[in-house]
């Protein structure tokens, strides 16, 4: 494949906002069709600079970044940077007809950021179809310099995106599930960096090797880029030290395995102390509900250099049940906040409002459909329709008709949501938004339904990170805001929502401008498990959104 273009300016004068020193860091990526055999399949694929997975995006705190992407494939192309905060430039935030309209077929655009308070692992991935199957890669943000972690600085950093693959065309894959109103199929393996590991489909696939030397201490930044599956991610014999989650830095606490929902990173410490020899590196999925999942297991290899290099992996490891939900349940519940004097966990204590979202799937008519009917997702029963023109465009130039600011704050008609299910499984369909006061407080209890299946959803929200203050099974009650978390929460952009459960969060709506809110399970997208928040404008030109650059790309 071809090698990556990058282009990195250093320690250059940044007027961005305001006279500051900091560096420009320069990026472009050209979205190309690719052939590849590297997961014994021979087809097509969309990749970034021809690379699958795509480059890694390097800065540090405090640096503005600029990506220029130039679209050479057939479908329209929007990119996300996924957990960055964007603070007042929603418009390169990239979620197609939310912040931006798509950057069509033979043109460009520059994405424009600068990295504010924030330093860790995050990602970037396409945010338009099911492109983000092969468009994806890491962001890597290191603090600024001179600032170290809060932990033991380890002698290595290594990347490690989980991903899915399909043999056919995923756009393919989700047209037929529309046309037919069904659900899609599943992928037909896992990867690790690209490559799935030795498979029933695959025996030749070596996989993924990470080489580590005796006594070194290893930190890899793991990314679930998978687009439909929660993740298992273990080592045999290797104990991890978390001590990271989606750019925040956690208290560290060590575990066997780790559960990462797509959207979501983990940072952990692997200490290189064992005997010499090559050692199973394991991922698989979580799935608690009766859906048809990909169970094939992807595999990689940790191996020590003074391992004999033509041996064979002597050291395996069982990779967790699929309905694992004890284990699932304890490495969520393990997560806090550092909340240290340098990182404290400012959580909102008071808040201006109190939401109750229900998610879930539902039913609704269609005549061309095989059973006269079509499998939908929903918050607060209604299922969001995507506009034709974006968003935030709408907001800045107050176009009227594109989208509506009555989105409910609670279920219209409640119900015992884990329970008994109504018998009526219709959504209403439409573009509506909840407004929110600059710098207003928000507590958002993501409430999970039995509404047709229930199952676990990932659900980001762009924008803004919030904290965890609690989560359970069954209905939420107000009695369950006595046990919340107001001290060391831990502090994320993407949170699972159990199975038959509920989540609580709050966050301060600090950054103006469109914030898509959906969950991160691309078919719960694509059927309209997705709504947006709209930010006004505080008071002067520090709180208020920038004007669109000149090349914004137009609908």
């Amino acid at each position: 494949m071809a090698v990556a273009w990058i282009r990195v300016l250093f320690m250059v004068v940044c007027l961005f906002p305001v006279l500051v020193q900091c560096r420009i860091r320069h990026y472009k990526f050209n979205v190309v069709m690719n052939n590849t055999t590297k997961l014994c399949s021979s087809k097509p694929i969309v990749t970034v600079n021809g690379l699958f997975p795509g480059p890694t995006v390097s800065a540090r705190e405090g640096d503005r970044v600029l990506i220029k992407v130039v679209n050479h494939v057939k479908y329209n192309l929007s990119i996300h940077w996924h957990g960055i905060r964007q603070i007042r430039t929603g418009w390169a935030d990239g979620p197609a007809y939310i912040t931006q309209c798509p950057i069509q077929p033979g043109q460009s655009y520059v994405y424009n950021f600068t990295v504010t308070g924030q330093r860790g692992t995050l990602w970037w991935h396409a945010h338009i179809l099911w492109l983000r199957a092969t468009v994806h890669g890491a962001i890597v943000i290191l603090p600024k310099p001179g600032v170290p972690y809060p932990f033991p600085a380890p002698d290595k950093e290594v990347v490690v995106l989980l991903g899915e693959w399909w043999k056919s065309d995923v756009e393919a894959v989700i047209k037929e599930a529309t046309k037919s109103g069904l659900a899609p199929n599943v992928s037909d393996a896992h990867t690790i960096n690209g490559h799935p590991g030795p498979v029933s489909t695959c025996l030749t696939q070596r996989g993924f090797n990470l080489p580590v030397d005796t006594g070194k201490t290893y930190m890899l930044r793991v990314i679930n880029a998978a687009l439909n599956e929660e993740l298992f991610f273990k080592i045999a014999n290797h104990k991890l030290t978390v001590v990271e989650v989606d750019a925040a830095y956690v208290k560290p606490f060590k575990t066997d395995t780790i559960l990462i929902a797509p959207g979501q990173t983990t940072n952990v410490l692997v200490k290189a102390n064992q005997e010499s020899g090559k050692y199973l590196v394991a991922v698989s999925p979580f799935m608690d509900a009766p859906i048809s999942v990909d169970n094939v297991t992807a595999t990689a290899t940790l191996h020590y250099s003074t391992a004999v290099p033509s041996s064979v992996t002597t050291t395996l490891t069982a990779p967790p049940p699929q309905n694992a939900t004890a284990l699932a349940t304890k490495f969520s519940d393990s997560l806090r906040s550092l909340n240290s004097k340098k990182y404290p966990a400012q959580v909102p204590s008071e808040v201006d409002h109190s939401l109750l979202f229900t998610i879930g799937l539902g039913v609704n008519p269609c005549a061309t459909c095989v059973n006269g009917s079509r499998v939908v997702a929903d918050i607060n029963n209604v299922t969001f329709v995507m506009p034709k023109i974006n968003l935030l465009q709408a907001h800045y130039f107050k176009i009227s008709g594109v989208f509506t600011d009555d989105f409910p704050g609670k279920p219209i008609m409640p119900y015992n949501y884990t329970g008994t299910q109504p018998k009526n499984f219709a959504t209403v369909k439409a573009t509506k938004l909840y407004r929110l006061a600059y710098n207003s407080t928000v507590e958002l209890v993501l409430q999970g339904t039995g509404m047709v299946v229930p199952e676990n959803h990932p659900i980001h929200l762009h924008g803004f990170n919030f904290f965890v203050v609690g989560r359970g099974v069954g209905n939420f009650k107000k009695k369950d805001r006595k046990k919340f978390n107001l001290v060391d929460p831990v502090e994320r952009n993407t949170v699972g929502v159990p199975s038959g459960g509920w989540t609580a969060i709050r966050f301060r709506a600090d950054n103006p401008g469109v914030w898509f809110m959906h969950c991160h399970l691309e078919v719960h997208t694509t059927w309209g498990l997705k709504m947006a928040f709209v930010v006004d404008n505080g008071e002067g030109p520090n709180e208020s959104i920038l004007p669109p650059p000149p090349d914004f790309p137009k609908c």
